[in-house]
């Protein structure tokens, strides 16, 4: 009989789950280039604080993001630590780069050091 795909590989079916949200795999490809500040997600996804704070303690928790405390503010980046590194990268690869993003904030005066 088959081992379950979610019992082998380290975990690889809840990463594929984690990713197949659009907000979250925005938030790796986003990330993937550069650390990022709560505040500076809320304002690309247009949806409140809690809401990205949840996404983020997803990825977090699954091992594939880490976190910097700056004061009150998180800023966290993608994790190059992560097991499933090499999996991600791969996946990143497909998805659209999302540069315009950076430059819609920077547009509107908001900038890595918004915090």
């Amino acid at each position: 009989m088959p081992k379950n795909v979610s019992d082998e590989g380290g975990g690889i079916a809840q990463i594929l789950k984690l990713l197949g949200d659009p907000t979250r795999l925005t938030i790796i490809k986003l990330l993937q280039h550069r650390e990022c500040c709560v505040c500076e997600l809320v304002e690309i996804f247009e949806v409140s604080q809690p809401a990205i704070s949840q996404h983020l303690r997803k990825l977090k928790d699954a091992g594939l993001l880490k976190e910097r405390k700056a004061g009150q503010w998180v800023h966290y980046a993608w994790n190059p630590e992560s097991r499933h590194h090499a999996l991600i990268a791969d996946i990143m690869d497909h998805v659209p780069a999302q540069d315009q993003e950076f430059k819609a904030l920077e547009e509107q005066g908001i900038t890595p050091n918004c915090c």
